[in-house]
């Protein structure tokens, strides 16, 4: 019976199927004192899976473009590609 049990895909994998190491990625946080999200963006350094909770789950490392320079965790999830929009010439 075990033979026949396929590996399930890990929490966000799917995500970053899309990603690639040096992408520019964005990520959003609330900013109470404007009411607001505000967009950050990096530099998309690792991704991995990892155990977090019992469950093996998808993280990224981003280093922020702007300060301060230090790595983040995200779930892998929270992140979206930045591309390039085609400009009308």
């Amino acid at each position: 019976m075990l033979d026949t049990m396929t590996e399930k895909e890990k929490f966000g994998e799917l995500f970053s199927e899309d990603l690639e190491i040096g992408d520019i990625v964005e990520w959003t946080t609330w900013n109470s004192s404007e009411d607001n999200w505000d967009h950050n963006y990096g530099v998309l350094m690792s991704i991995c899976n990892e155990v977090r909770t019992n469950h093996i789950v998808s993280i990224s490392k981003v280093m922020p473009i702007n300060e301060p320079h230090i790595e983040l965790e995200f779930f892998t999830m929270s992140l979206r590609k930045v591309t390039k929009e085609a400009q009308a010439f």
